[in-house]
């Protein structure tokens, strides 16, 4: 049960929640399933039939308490599955915790959506998300996002136009479909971006990019 397969799993012991984030998934990665679980023994099950998911996203306090641990042994199973950890509550401690635990990243149940979609994402593709320390956060006047358009990128709108879709985790074929055009154009104008934005991968570009919100212009 090492392998992940195409489907991410959702623990949160609130319903409502655990199936709001499931929506908000699917949207932004319609080629993935998603499936919600409210228990870890319901996790469990889901693995048990379904393999090692490709991403995980738990909720660190269930009902049943602290999964912490559990899901420190869990992660020996599915060792190439990375997961997320959430949590409402406002122990300063909980994202160390996590990390410690094996955690790629935290994200406060607080966040805006875009935040959320933007630590998914950067997840999934094998980066780490967490908040900054307080402190760096008292010394860093920038606002914890801010709009940029593609010309203050020095990108163009067709490079703005596929940036925004890799900063939503979508691979090139799909982005090709979107946009309808060739998989290598967007491979050319990736590389185009990506030497734009003086970074190699994907996974820099993100990170480059975190906290900011890539805003297109409107179609007149």
């Amino acid at each position: 049960m090492t392998t992940p397969n195409a489907y991410v799993l959702v623990l949160d012991d609130h319903p409502l929640v655990g199936h709001g984030m499931a929506q908000y998934l699917q949207a932004l990665r319609p080629d993935l399933a998603v499936h919600v679980a409210t228990r870890w023994a319901e996790a469990q099950q889901r693995m048990h039939a379904h393999g090692c998911p490709q991403m995980l996203l738990a909720d660190v306090w269930l009902s049943e308490g602290s999964i912490l641990k559990t899901l420190t042994q869990w992660h020996a199973q599915c060792p190439h599955t990375p997961w997320l950890a959430i949590s409402g509550d406002d122990d300063p401690s909980i994202p160390q915790r996590a990390q410690q635990a094996g955690a790629q990243g935290f994200v406060h149940k607080q966040a805006a959506p875009d935040v959320f979609g933007q630590a998914f994402v950067t997840v999934l593709a094998g980066g780490q998300w967490y908040p900054a320390p307080a402190a760096a956060d008292a010394q860093d006047p920038r606002p914890r996002e801010w709009d940029v358009t593609p010309t203050e990128l020095g990108l163009t709108l067709r490079q703005g136009e596929i940036l925004a879709l890799v900063m939503r985790g979508l691979p090139n074929k799909r982005i090709a479909l979107m946009l309808g055009v060739t998989e290598s154009t967007v491979k050319e104008h990736l590389t185009g971006i990506l030497e734009r934005l003086g970074v190699k991968t994907r996974m820099e570009a993100l990170t480059h990019l975190r906290g900011r919100r890539l805003v297109l212009p409107q179609d007149p």
